[in-house]
């Protein structure tokens, strides 16, 4: 049995992990997705997908964000001015740059995006609630070790390289 592990661990190539990847965390994002969106507080999903975005990074770009979103600068600029009058995100000139604006949600935006978390971590709870204490800590040390691949592969996009 020893030698078949051996044999098995030796045998997983980068290929095969990335088609893992490929075909997994997609099915993935689409079950977060599905649990999120039931829970967007009457926004639209790219309403609800601008937010999101802004929580993890505050103080950006219309541009970033239209990018992000998937959304022509002027369609962004419309969503924006909805989130803006809901009182969910606001919009600041850039001290650099009058020509800009910097982006950046509210408490209200937060209170939002928050409860619709929360929520959709209670059905996540639900789905893996019938693992095995070490299966949920192989989950774990698989997401931390993704977190850690996937911030490490943004930060060197983000800094043009």
């Amino acid at each position: 049995m020893q030698l078949l592990q051996g044999a098995i661990k030796t045998s997983i190539s980068d290929d095969i992990c990335a088609r893992e990847l490929l075909d997994t965390v997609p099915m993935g994002m689409r079950v977060i997705r599905r649990h999120m969106r039931r829970h967007r507080s009457g926004l639209t999903v790219p309403q609800f997908r601008t937010l999101c975005y802004l929580t993890s990074a505050p103080g950006t770009s219309l541009s970033a964000v239209a990018d992000f979103v998937g959304l022509s600068l002027p369609a962004m600029s419309r969503l924006v001015d909805g989130l803006v009058d809901k009182g969910l995100m606001e919009r600041r000139p850039c001290s650099d740059d009058r020509r800009q604006v910097r982006l950046s949600i509210t408490p209200p935006g937060e209170a939002a995006i928050t409860e619709a978390r929360q929520l959709a971590q209670a059905q996540l709870a639900e789905a893996v609630a019938a693992l095995t204490h070490e299966q949920r800590a192989a989950l774990i040390g698989t997401m931390t070790l993704l977190r850690d691949i996937f911030a490490l592969d943004l930060a060197v996009s983000d800094d043009g390289t």
